[in-house]
C-alpha cells in the first residue's frame, strides 16, 4: 500500500508538473499472464496456485534537460521458468537525470556498457526475466566528438534488491580520425576498467581471493570505405573458481566490408574464465554482470531454436566445467538489385553464415578441444510479386548435448519455407513449414504455422511442432491478437516444449507445461 501510495503520488506530481511547465510524460504498461493446467500426455501438473502473472509499469518525465522516471514489477507470482528469487511488488529503476549537449548525470539507476559488454554490461531483458541496473551515480562528458569520458559507481539489483556487491567503473574513447581531421576514415581508441567488491568468506581469503577485484578492457575500431576492424582485449584479474586462483581473459576480433549490396564479416572470439557474476553466492540465472554476444545465427523459426548456441564462458557451472571457448563465424550477405538476372523484377536478397565453438583444449592457450557448437545456415529471400514473398532457409547444426566434457554431438538439417501473400491491401496470410531430420535426440520433428492478419487490428495464428520420430507428441498453440494504436493484446493456448530460451547469448532454461495465456503491451 506504501509503494502503491508512493507511485500515485509521484504520478500526480509528474503530471501537474507537466501540464504546468510544458514538461511531458511517457509511460509504458506490460502484462503477461498464464493460467497452467494438468497435461498427462505432457507430463505436466501445475503447482498449488496453477497462475502466473509478470507485470512492468514504467514512467518517466521530461522537461528540457531534466528527466526522471521508475519502474514497478510485480510478480503474481512469476512465470513459470523465470528466476525464482522475482516475486512480489517493488518499485524499481527511480532516477533523475540531467544532460545538454556535452555533459550528463544521473542520480539512481542506469544502465551501461563498455565495448562489447564482455567487461561489463547492465541490461534489461524481460523474456529472461534479467535486470542488473545498477542503483547509484553516473556521470559522462563529450568534447566535440574528439573525447568521450564517463564514469560510475552503485551497486547491481539481483532479484528483487540490490545485492551486496559494489561496481565502479570508466570507460574513454578517444577518436583521433576527429583529432587529425579525417574525413573518410573512422578510428577510435578505447579503454575501460572496471572494480569489483563483495565480502568474500573466510576459505576463499585462505584460497589467496580477495574481496576487490580489477578488470580492463583495450579496444581498436577502424572503419574507411565500407572496410572496417575492430579489435578488444579484456582481463578480468584474478577470480577464485572452486577456490583455485584464475585469471578471466578475452580476445574478440571482427573484420569485414560493407558496401554495394554486399556484405562480409570474419569474427574470432576466445573466452576463458570469463564467467562474471554479480554475487558468488547466488545461483540465479539472472546473476550476470557482463554480456557475451552468441556470435551465431539468431533463429526464430522453431525447429531451429531447439538447441541454440549457449556461449561457455568459464565458471563453477554444475552442467560444464570448462575453461572457456574459442570459435567464430563468417556473415555474408548479397542483395541482387533489380533489373539484374538473379535479381528480377523486384530484387532477390541471400544470406550465408558458418560458426563454430570449441572447448579450451589447455589453459592459457588457443588450441581447441571439444566441439561445442556448429551451425551452417543459408536463407534466400525473394519478393516474386506485389502480394506474394517467399523466404527459403537450410541449417545443418551440430549441437554438443554434453556442454564440451565429452566428444558426443548430434547433427539436425534443418529446412524452412515461410511464405507470406497479400490477398488485399488489409488481409494477408502467413504460413511455415518446417522439418527437421535427425539419427540423434527425439529423432525427426515437422512443424508447420498458419497466421492470418486483418490489418490493422487483428491477428489469428495457429500452429504445431511435432516430434514424429521418437515421443509422437504434438506441441500446439492457437492464439488471436488485437492491436490498436500502441496497444496490443494477445491471448492464447497451447502445449509447450521444454528447452531455451536465448537473446544473444544469454538463456534461461524453460519446464515443459501446458495452459493458457494472455498479455497486454501499450504505451503513452
Amino acid at each position: 500500500m506504501r509503494l502503491f501510495i508512493t507511485f500515485v503520488g509521484i504520478l500526480m506530481s509528474a503530471s501537474i508538473l507537466s501540464a504546468q511547465d510544458e514538461g511531458y510524460l511517457t509511460g509504458s504498461f506490460e502484462t503477461t499472464d498464464h493460467s497452467y493446467v494438468k497435461d498427462a500426455a505432457n507430463k505436466f501438473t501445475p503447482a498449488d496456485d496453477p497462475f502466473g502473472s509478470n507485470n512492468y509499469l514504467k514512467l518517466d518525465y521530461y522537461k528540457g534537460n531534466f528527466s526522471a522516471g521508475m519502474q514497478l514489477e510485480g510478480y503474481a507470482p512469476v512465470l513459470i521458468g523465470f528466476p525464482d528469487d522475482l516475486s512480489k511488488f517493488a518499485m524499481s529503476n527511480l532516477y533523475v537525470n540531467w544532460r545538454d549537449e556535452d555533459f550528463q548525470i544521473t542520480a539512481g539507476t542506469f544502465y551501461d556498457q563498455f565495448g562489447s559488454g564482455l567487461l561489463f554490461r547492465s541490461w534489461e531483458d524481460r523474456l529472461l526475466g534479467l535486470n542488473n541496473a545498477i542503483m547509484g551515480a553516473r556521470f559522462a562528458y563529450n568534447y566535440e566528438d574528439k573525447v568521450a569520458f564517463k564514469a560510475f559507481w552503485g551497486t547491481p539489483r539481483l532479484g528483487m534488491g540490490l545485492s551486496d556487491t559494489q561496481v565502479r567503473g570508466a570507460d574513454l574513447s578517444v577518436s583521433l580520425s576527429n583529432i587529425l581531421g579525417f574525413d573518410e576514415v573512422m578510428l577510435n581508441v578505447e579503454g575501460s576498467v572496471l572494480n569489483r567488491y563483495e565480502k568474500i568468506s573466510l576459505d576463499a581469503e585462505e584460497a589467496g581471493g580477495k574481496p576487490t577485484s580489477t578488470g580492463f578492457s583495450g579496444r581498436l575500431n577502424f572503419d574507411w570505405n565500407g572496410m572496417f576492424f575492430k579489435g578488444e582485449y579484456v582481463d578480468l584479474g584474478k577470480k577464485l573458481v572452486n577456490l583455485t586462483p584464475k585469471r578471466g581473459n578475452a580476445q574478440l576480433v571482427e573484420v569485414g566490408y560493407n558496401g554495394r549490396g554486399l556484405g562480409v564479416t570474419l569474427t574470432g572470439r576466445r573466452l576463458e574464465w570469463m564467467g562474471q557474476k554479480i554475487s558468488s553466492r547466488s545461483l540465479s540465472t539472472a546473476n550476470l554482470i557482463s554480456y557475451v554476444p552468441a556470435m551465431s545465427t539468431q533463429y526464430t523459426y522453431m525447429l531451429t531454436t531447439l538447441h541454440p548456441y549457449n556461449p561457455q564462458v568459464g565458471d563453477e557451472s554444475t552442467i560444464a566445467f570448462n575453461s572457456g571457448e574459442m570459435g567464430g563465424q563468417l556473415d555474408a550477405f548479397y542483395n541482387f538489385r533489380r533489373g539484374t538476372k538473379l535479381g528480377g523484377k523486384r530484387g532477390m536478397k541471400v544470406h550465408a553464415n558458418f560458426s563454430t565453438y570449441y572447448t579450451l583444449a589447455q589453459e592459457g592457450t588457443a588450441k581447441p578441444g571439444n566441439l561445442l557448437f556448429r551451425d551452417f545456415s543459408f536463407d534466400l529471400e525473394k519478393q516474386w510479386t506485389k502480394e506474394f514473398k517467399m523466404v527459403l532457409l537450410y541449417s545443418m547444426q551440430e549441437y554438443n548435448p554434453t556442454y564440451g566434457n565429452f566428444k558426443t554431438t548430434w547433427l539436425s538439417n534443418i529446412m524452412v519455407a515461410d511464405l507470406l501473400y497479400k490477398w488485399t491491401p488489409t488481409f494477408s496470410t502467413r504460413m511455415e513449414l518446417q522439418y527437421l531430420t535427425t539419427q540423434e535426440d527425439k529423432k525427426d520433428w515437422m512443424a508447420a504455422l498458419l497466421e492470418v492478419n486483418f490489418a490493422p487490428h487483428w491477428s489469428i495464428w495457429g500452429s504445431d511442432m511435432y516430434n514424429h520420430g521418437s515421443t509422437k507428441m504434438h506441441y500446439y498453440n492457437v492464439g488471436v491478437s488485437y492491436t490498436k494504436g500502441r496497444t496490443r493484446l494477445a491471448g492464447g493456448y497451447g502445449r509447450y516444449k521444454d528447452g531455451f530460451i536465448c537473446s544473444g547469448g544469454v538463456c534461461r532454461q524453460i519446464p515443459q507445461y501446458t495452459g493458457a495465456n494472455f498479455s497486454i503491451t501499450t504505451s503513452f
